[in-house]
């Protein structure tokens, strides 16, 4: 059989079924490859293309002189309140990180304020999106249905991920801590190398790297915040006159308070309240030192080092081998 009978038993088993674009569409599809075909099924549909081009052009036409003007106004509305929003979110961020002392803090009002801008072009373009719509005879009643439909149903599946970023947003905007506070959230203890409003990562003492997801912080202990709070507890014989030991330890805290490498991270004087227990042939003397955040660590090595050689020098008789430490480090604010 030839190229042309094909072609005419084709058209005749499928005119009366198809419309004139679904058939010339199908003949596309069913052999691409070949050209004489899909011309002859044109030529035949030729007969129609004067219609379809007047409607075409009338649609058209109409779009371009009454919604294509609005949809233009829409979209440069929609470019310049997005370029306003970011210019006035990134200068109160700026004016913000001026006057914060601390670099860390200045990260955090640029998290914020990358998160309200986002939030800010997020609603321009939705309002834009529904404002032009309607310039294309699209009805919106069964797209907002659908878009409440699928917003119910992935609410439904990321209940915890709305919840991490809706926790992270409240750590920021209270400042709960920042990058580099040594804090104790969900079980785990380490210092803030990074946060995002979806998680926070610590590294704990030992090195390994904790990923805590936002919506599992419900308590944040933050131990450098503000102030730390230094205790400690120095055993020595019960025999020991007890004025003589308050006397000797005030010596060792006012010679580190008033020592340049260490006086600037101690904040106010170092109290030596006495004795706070008895027992066993023991007496434990208590010392209060508020530091600078973090810097009780090296305060106490420093107390440590300058009681033990006081106490030698006065031959103070501690009770056993050495029971000088440290039992707690607390924080205030």
């Amino acid at each position: 059989m030839s190229i042309k009978q094909q072609i005419g038993t084709s058209f005749t088993f499928f005119r009366p079924r198809l419309s004139s674009a679904l058939y010339v569409s199908m003949l596309k599809t069913m052999d691409c490859y070949n050209p004489v075909k899909f011309m002859t099924a044109a030529i035949f549909e030729a007969d129609k293309l004067p219609a379809l081009v007047r409607d075409w052009g009338g649609d058209m036409t109409n779009f371009l002189r009454h919604s294509a003007p609005k949809l233009a106004i829409i979209l440069l509305a929609a470019f310049i309140l997005i370029r306003v929003w970011r210019a006035v979110v990134r200068r109160i961020a700026e004016v913000q990180e001026n006057k914060l002392p601390h670099q860390l803090r200045a990260q955090q009002v640029r998290t914020l304020a990358a998160v309200i801008t986002s939030v800010g072009v997020f609603v321009i373009g939705f309002w834009a999106l529904l404002q032009a719509l309607p310039l294309f005879n699209l009805d919106l009643r069964p797209l907002l249905a659908s878009a409440g439909v699928a917003g119910l149903a992935i609410g439904f599946g990321a209940q915890t991920l709305v919840k991490d970023f809706i926790n992270g947003f409240l750590i920021l905007i209270d400042d709960q801590y920042d990058i580099g506070d040594s804090i104790r959230v969900a079980g785990v203890k380490g210092v803030v190398e990074s946060m995002t409003l979806r998680t926070t990562i610590l590294r704990d003492d030992d090195g390994t790297l904790h990923t805590v997801p936002n919506s599992q912080i419900s308590i944040v202990s933050n131990a450098t915040r503000d102030w730390s709070q230094l205790t400690m507890r120095v055993v020595v014989a019960y025999s020991e006159n007890s004025d003589r030991i308050v006397k000797l330890l005030r010596e060792v805290g006012e010679g580190l308070r008033h020592d340049p490498q260490f006086s600037q991270d101690i904040v106010g004087d170092i109290q030596v309240p006495g004795i706070d227990r008895v027992g066993n042939g023991e007496a434990e003397y208590l010392m209060l030192i508020k530091t600078l955040p973090n810097k009780q660590y090296a305060i106490s090595r420093e107390l440590r080092h300058r009681i033990k050689d006081n106490f030698q020098n006065n031959n103070v008789q501690t009770a056993g081998p050495g029971k000088l430490y440290v039992v707690d480090q607390g924080t205030g604010s």
